[in-house]
């Protein structure tokens, strides 16, 4: 069983999408999402406090800023803006993929678990996660 979700993003932030999976999976196996993009990232990460989120997000900034901190201008790719070459960065040190269990037609995620697109772009777009239960 496959399909591929859409998350349309306004910018850098996390993007919760739990509910669209849960709805959607059935059964019991192993639900393996991929983002299909090379500037953003997949996290399970906790949903009670949205303040999570921020942090994560000024963390990420902190750990990477952008092409015009004078810190990254040993960065070459620059051509598609100043948060691009870092949004490839963030993305190589975070999950593109998420193996999560699903038992009886339910996430096997814990109370406060949430899964999330990682934006890691300034500008809005469209990603897409594959989904597959097998």
């Amino acid at each position: 069983m496959q399909t591929t979700f859409t998350i349309r993003t306004s910018g850098a932030g996390l993007y919760e999408f739990t509910r669209d999976v849960a709805a959607w999976v059935r059964g019991t196996g192993l639900l393996t999402l991929f983002v299909r993009h090379t500037s953003c990232s997949l996290l399970v990460q906790e949903n009670a406090d949205p303040e999570v989120q921020t942090d994560l997000q000024n963390f990420f900034h902190r750990l990477v800023p952008p092409t015009t901190d004078p810190a990254m201008s040993y960065l070459t790719h620059t051509y598609e803006g100043p948060d691009d070459m870092p949004a490839h960065i963030k993305a190589a040190m975070m999950p593109v993929s998420l193996g999560i269990p699903v038992s009886d037609g339910r996430l096997a995620l814990g109370t406060w678990q949430g899964i999330y697109l990682f934006e890691h772009r300034d500008s809005p777009h469209h990603r897409q996660v594959v989904a597959h239960l097998g």
